[in-house]
């Protein structure tokens, strides 16, 4: 596979000051991976927009391959979401205090779209190279979702031949360990939180690696 790699990641959010997503986008900015070109993009945590956001960034880009990211809080893995629904059901508010309930992303799109990147084969070169993975079959209803929802959409009206798909990392060590200094400092009550697994960023950027090169070889 010759071109580039479009990958997406986001701007913090939730009062968070980091967003490991928006981190390794960044740090693979420009990368050339074999014969893909890495170009990347950091997205805002807001739901208006969005689809002209990801139209304007497959038409620039002209991908062919496009990998999006986003943090999932207590995630202790690599985690390759397979489906993406028709839905914008969200607990708490977009960047821009948005909280849409039970709406629909697209009136005339599918209920559910599944991702076309060969998760399969990424999830077992991703463990064989020592790196915790799974499949995962819901990228739950917020911007992670809505995300990977239009871009299927998009690429699908592309005549759907750009493999495409969402990785959900897990937190970064350095925001864990704000966590924990904010509970000892009295801040941040650590009871019955399930929400402290951590990756470093150089285990993620290498498992985008290789995710890509699994997209680019199958």
């Amino acid at each position: 596979m010759e071109g580039k790699a479009l990958i997406t990641g986001f701007e913090p959010y939730g009062g968070r000051r980091l967003n490991p997503s928006g981190e390794l986008a960044a740090a693979l900015d420009g990368a050339r991976l074999g014969d893909l070109v890495v170009v990347s993009r950091t997205l805002p945590v807001v739901f208006a927009g969005l689809a002209e956001r990801i139209e304007a960034c497959l038409a620039e880009a002209r991908p062919a391959v496009v990998i999006a990211l986003g943090l999932w809080p207590g995630e202790p893995m690599i985690r390759l979401e397979r489906l993406a629904v028709n839905l914008a059901d969200c607990t708490s508010p977009d960047n821009a205090g948005a909280l849409p309930s039970g709406e629909r992303l697209d009136p005339d799109g599918a209920p559910t779209l599944a991702a076309t990147l060969p998760l399969r084969a990424v999830e077992a070169a991703l463990l064989a190279a020592g790196i915790p993975a799974r499949l995962s079959n819901t990228a739950g209803t917020f911007l992670c979702n809505a995300t990977l929802y239009t871009l299927l959409r998009a690429t699908e009206r592309r005549g759907g031949r750009i493999p495409c798909g969402f990785i959900h990392l897990p937190y970064l060590p350095q925001q864990v360990a704000e966590m924990l200094s904010g509970a000892r400092a009295g801040r941040v009550d650590l009871q019955d939180r399930a929400d402290l697994a951590s990756m470093d960023l150089g285990t993620m950027e290498r498992a985008l690696r290789i995710a890509l090169a699994v997209a680019a070889k199958e």
